[in-house]
């Protein structure tokens, strides 16, 4: 529940502006908790040179937390013992969920599900089909509820009684449809399913959020099968998310004729497995044992702080710049603890002067 102090804490500053999922992991990890990080805020970004950020009005996350209780939805933080193992691995994995359903479908192996909007209908009967096989095996389909293959990946795998389910990661807030003619079908999964969302109630799916989505998606699952897809699109953004955490890539081939094809065999070719059938992705997550998944790395003790001087910090500065870098290399260079530039980026990044981007790489603004 997030009415006590703590969670209330952790909302506010998963919700204030420039407090990114690394940036909140870092502050949590380094000050216990995210009251204490609240107020060791001001301090941080005075060294990075600038001002606080403004936290969000306590009264806005209120009126946040009495909206998902009136929908029926719960949150999930980063630290809870019921977060999903699996997309707590992830440098970037969301501080806050808000659900609604059958939080148990996470506890069991998940795979996602993804591809094209405007799905051929043969892809479609065939994503439908793997979806359903799957859920007979006791796998949860995890999907983005798109038009499309993710319509029918959640077809399939919420029709019948079976021993699977399925999971609709959206890109809004959890009272929002899109698309709206999958209104029934989004309510059907938050009934019989798991309806997961990022964003807090009201948010409409904007672009920028559809990769955060995405990384949710490949996040919570052992895999992830693409069914049709063109070179360029967010199914492959999903698939490569998928591939840099360690995940299993699967791909459906299809006709080289078929621009709609074209991302799959793409994959294919790039060595991701090759699925005719429910048993080859079986196959693939049937070696996993349940032992060797890490479980959350909370690290939310406080640890020994290792502490820049003035002259690391204008190192630090100096090694920077406006192409981006990846931290690696800053630690490298700077011949410094890992810590100590972390806490040097963290303080530039609350000052509002430093920019995080893919693949763990920083740059100045």
């Amino acid at each position: 529940m997030a009415d006590d102090a703590a969670s209330f804490a952790r909302l506010r500053l998963v919700r204030s502006p420039r407090i990114g999922p690394v940036t909140y992991r870092q502050l949590v990890a380094r000050f216990g908790s995210a009251e204490a990080a609240l107020d060791a805020l001001p301090l941080l970004a005075q060294r990075g040179g600038g001002q606080a950020p403004a936290l969000v009005d306590p009264g806005a996350v209120r009126r946040e937390i009495a909206m998902t209780q009136r929908l029926g939805a719960r949150y999930l933080f980063l630290d809870d013992v019921d977060y999903p193992p699996l997309l707590a691995e992830l440098e970037n994995a969301p501080p806050a969920l808000i659900v609604m359903g059958d939080g148990a479908l996470l506890a069991r192996p998940c795979i996602a599900m993804v591809g094209a909007r405007n799905a051929s209908a043969a892809a479609c009967r065939f994503a439908r089909q793997l979806a359903q096989g799957l859920a007979g095996a006791g796998v949860t389909v995890v999907s983005g509820l798109a038009r499309g293959i993710d319509t029918a990946a959640h077809q399939g795998s919420i029709a019948g009684d079976h021993g699977g389910g399925t999971v609709g990661v959206i890109a809004s807030g959890i009272d929002i449809v899109f698309p709206p003619e999958n209104r029934e079908l989004q309510a059907r999964v938050a009934a019989e399913g798991l309806l997961v969302a990022e964003q807090p109630p009201g948010a409409e799916p904007l672009a920028r959020h559809f990769p955060s989505r995405n990384r949710i998606i490949a996040g919570l699952a052992l895999g992830t099968v693409v069914v049709e897809a063109a070179p360029r699109s967010g199914s492959l953004i999903t698939a490569r998310i998928a591939n840099e955490a360690g995940r299993e890539v699967m791909a459906v081939p299809g006709s080289p004729l078929d621009p709609r094809a074209q991302g799959c065999n793409l994959l294919i070719r790039e060595g991701a497995t090759l699925v005719q059938g429910v048993d080859d992705i079986l196959e693939m997550i049937r070696p996993i044992d349940p032992r060797a998944v890490r479980a959350p790395v909370s690290g939310y003790g406080a640890k020994p702080p290792a502490e820049p001087d003035d002259a690391d910090r204008r190192r630090i500065e100096q090694l920077l710049g406006p192409v981006p870098v990846p931290v690696d290399e800053l630690i490298r260079q700077a011949a410094l603890p890992g810590a100590a530039v972390q806490l040097v980026l963290l303080e530039l990044e609350l000052a509002g002067r430093l920019e995080r981007h893919a693949g763990g790489r920083v740059s100045l603004r």
